[in-house]
């Protein structure tokens, strides 16, 4: 597993075991996905767990569903209709605390599954039809328990923008924690925040103007008051899609100090290329290559320093696709 600049630590992001290739699924097989296996796990330490097999269901078995109401359905054998539904509740109240101590900078779910998927999980009614309304038992948990935590399908993460979207938030979570590991002063909140402006803009405007607002007030609080707060609102920008829009704005933003030091033919090449962008004609990773080469030619401090720049290892190349 390969370290970035910014982790001391590896991120941890927890799995469905399946998707890592454990046979663990009914039918003893396994669902391995070579994109999260092969390319993210270079970057993350993966923790599996199969909550099917660790509540005592064993491999091969019966497979399950969810029946019932959308909302509180049961978890039953699709064949003998045998009752999981409290043993399951238990093992999830139990491992969710467990889970605790691993420190999650990330989680990825198998879709559909009636343990593990996140949303859109069939639910069968009285008349035998399903709907997909509902949440696997513990990726419902999961949710729940972990409120801040980037939590992502694996289907999802088929979607260029989803998938970078997610990424994003995970290493963003990592440095928070990292931040928020020990005690904490005053300027180093402020540093944090200030490296992670045209991030959080490229998201959310509104969040970074809240963000900014809870900083300049960072001695009215307790320091366990505004981590919870501070991390919960950035979490929030960030699970607010970035767009062509606002990620020309932010451009647009960081042109303002590359002006001084540029011609008029260069500062035209540089707006051209922002505006094939905004029009869908080139990916983000081109107008931000050329504005990185003159950011480092000219040694803007402020601009270099920006984890909009570089917020994930380029190796993964995802911004190519966006």
């Amino acid at each position: 597993m390969k370290k970035t600049d910014n982790d001391k630590d590896p991120i941890k992001v927890g799995i469905s075991a399946c998707l890592l290739g454990d046979k663990v699924r009914w039918d003893a097989g396994h669902k391995r996905d070579r994109y999260i296996s092969d390319i993210l796990g270079e970057y993350f330490r993966f923790v599996p767990v199969c909550p099917e097999v660790e509540a005592g269901m064993g491999v091969p078995r019966e497979s399950v569903r969810l029946v019932g109401d959308i909302s509180s359905p049961r978890m039953v054998g699709n064949k003998t209709g045998e009752d999981w539904t409290d043993r399951m509740n238990q093992y999830i109240q139990k491992r969710t605390k467990q889970l605790e101590r691993y420190n999650f900078s990330g989680y990825i779910l198998k879709k559909d599954s009636p343990s593990c998927g996140m949303e859109r999980v069939r639910v069968y009614q009285k008349s035998g039809i399903p709907l997909k309304q509902g949440r696997g038992f513990f990726g419902g948990a999961l949710v729940d328990h972990f409120v801040n935590l980037p939590i992502e399908e694996e289907g999802r993460l088929n979607d260029p923008a989803l998938r970078e979207n997610f990424i994003v938030r995970v290493f963003a979570y990592s440095r928070l924690q990292h931040l928020f590991k020990g005690k904490f002063s005053r300027s180093e909140i402020v540093r944090f925040h200030t490296v992670h402006k045209y991030l959080l803009l490229a998201h959310s405007p509104k969040h970074y103007k809240i963000l900014g607002h809870l900083v300049a007030q960072v001695k009215r609080y307790k320091p366990g008051n505004f981590k919870e707060r501070y991390v919960e609102i950035f979490m929030q920008a960030l699970s607010v899609k970035s767009s062509a829009r606002k990620n020309v704005n932010v451009l647009h933003h960081i042109m303002g100090f590359l002006k001084p030091h540029l011609g008029a033919h260069a500062r035209a090449d540089i707006i051209k290329i922002i505006e094939n962008y905004r029009n869908g004609l080139v990916p983000l990773i081109v107008p931000l290559t050329l504005i990185k080469h003159y950011v480092k030619l000219f040694d803007i401090e402020y601009i270099k320093d920006q984890v909009y720049l570089n917020p994930h290892p380029e190796e993964l190349m995802l911004r190519n696709h966006v």
